[in-house]
């Protein structure tokens, strides 16, 4: 078992904790570099999209795992990012400033949502938010002359410094780099005072006031950067997919991404991008799983969204800390070994608050 003899702040605010976490998140970085030369296309397509979705579940953990903050709508931030970046890029916009619009769009349309949403919380704010996701989605549909209605919307391929982005290993490197500037510029936020006046906000508003934190402020900063996120990640999106339709970014889409970074682990940037490997490798292990299946069950239409389900209702009920959490108690398994303990990470019981002042 690994332990730091810390000597000065600077060590505990520092991004790699050990020469342990250099060396595997270098080996990482190596290995999603060298992925092109390694997988088939269709699996690079596959890494592509948990990118994409990776950068699209830092903006909701920001929001839901580390302010506390509950979003049913953050498929609209999704379609607003790249429904802006089809407007911009067929105006004939460079593609860098294109996405830095997408995202700056994203944000305003964020902080628009964050404002009347501030008197609300817990499932009243979910509501809020969802009927805003049906709102934007309606909005999409009508307004055909930005968004071409029901008939969707065709992107061409990006262009960078006048080079067309046109293979699908390009678009992989151009997603890898957005994810980890994502991935640093969030970490470094939750380092900074602005991350923990998040954190504080999450754990007790009224806590979090009495130390001089500004809830409006703070909320709606939050609402902005998870929409700008969810811009960037729908900026790409659309043009990994080019082509773009309102149904894309229904309230199907809002429940996978909080079903992502719930299984992924609440309160985790590690599980912002387990939630994203979960997501799209899932419709893939449930189609090879169909095959031995009997044909009663392999057919019906709602077998997706059954799995997902149970999936999610089991993780709620026995690791509610998603897949990092589970991580983290096998790797303590593993370096406390032979001394584990049976019950070592027994949840307390949780009492009712009239429960406690009997």
């Amino acid at each position: 078992m690994r332990f730091i003899f810390k000597t000065n702040y600077e060590q505990d605010i520092r991004l790699a904790k050990h020469g342990g976490q250099v060396f595997w998140y270098a080996a990482l970085l190596l290995a999603l570099l060298l992925a092109p030369a390694i997988v088939s296309e269709y699996w690079l397509a596959q890494v592509t999209f948990i990118l994409i979705y990776g950068i699209v579940g830092l903006g909701l953990m920001l929001l839901s795992g580390f302010t506390g903050q509950f979003s049913l709508g953050h498929a609209a931030f999704l379609g607003v990012g790249a429904y802006a970046q089809a407007a911009l890029t067929g105006a004939g916009v460079p593609f860098a400033l294109a996405i830095a619009a997408a995202a700056g769009i994203a944000a305003i349309v964020g902080v628009i949502v964050g404002l009347p949403a501030l008197r609300l919380k817990g499932i009243y704010l979910g509501i809020a938010t969802l009927a805003f996701g049906f709102i934007v989605e309606e909005v999409f549909a009508r307004w055909e002359s930005v968004t071409g209605g029901n008939a969707g919307k065709h992107l061409k391929d990006p262009s960078l410094f006048g080079i067309t982005i046109e293979s699908g290993e390009a678009f992989y490197y151009l997603c890898l780099v957005l994810a980890v500037l994502a991935t640093l510029g969030v970490l470094n936020l939750l380092r900074s005072p602005t991350g923990r006046a998040f954190v504080a906000i999450r754990d007790s508003e009224i806590s979090a006031q009495s130390m001089g934190i500004q809830l409006a402020r703070f909320k709606t900063l939050s609402f902005a950067i998870s929409a700008a996120l969810a811009g960037v990640g729908g900026a790409l999106y659309a043009h990994k997919l080019k082509f773009i339709s309102p149904d894309q970014f229904g309230v199907l889409q809002s429940i996978d991404l909080i079903l992502m970074v719930v299984i992924g682990g609440l309160g985790s940037v590690h599980g912002a991008f387990l939630g994203a490997i979960f997501l799209i490798t899932m419709p893939q292990v449930i189609a090879l799983a169909k095959d031995h299946l009997p044909d009663a069950i392999a057919l019906a239409p709602g077998l997706q969204g059954v799995v997902y389900g149970v999936v999610l209702i089991a993780f709620v009920l026995f690791e509610p800390l998603g897949l990092y959490g589970r991580w983290l108690k096998l790797r303590t398994w593993f370096q406390l070994f032979p001394f584990y303990r049976r019950g070592m990470f027994r949840r307390q019981k949780a009492f009712q608050k009239s429960e406690r002042l009997r």
